[in-house]
């Protein structure tokens, strides 16, 4: 067993953590600044975001939504966003299946 108080971590913004990597998922602690976003962007994974701290809005196919501490959401594989904090904020991204279909690390 693992675990993490991923409030805790020493994140530098910047410089996501892999917490853990697997064939199956990755988990991934990201510290985003006030004001600073992971511009738009999509991944090969479905992927899950948590608001670990702060709030951030997150944009997508023209929706805008704002979500705090303990917001989960869900993004389709190929999915396009981009998320922006509204406050100093903590992120845990989690991507399944690790790596995704059309990944450049996977041969398909």
């Amino acid at each position: 067993m693992q675990t993490w108080d991923t409030r805790a971590l020493q994140i530098e913004p910047h410089h996501p953590e892999v917490l853990r990597s697997d064939p199956e998922v990755r988990a991934i602690a990201i510290q985003l600044p006030a004001g600073e976003q992971l511009q738009e962007h999509q991944v090969h994974e479905r992927a899950y975001a948590v608001v670990v701290e702060g709030e951030v809005a997150i944009e997508h196919d023209g929706e805008r939504i704002a979500g705090g501490a303990g917001t989960l959401v869900h993004f389709e594989p190929n999915e396009r966003r981009t998320v922006t904090a509204v406050d100093d904020s903590r992120l845990l991204l989690i991507l399944a299946p690790w790596p995704g279909v059309g990944h450049p690390s996977r041969r398909d």
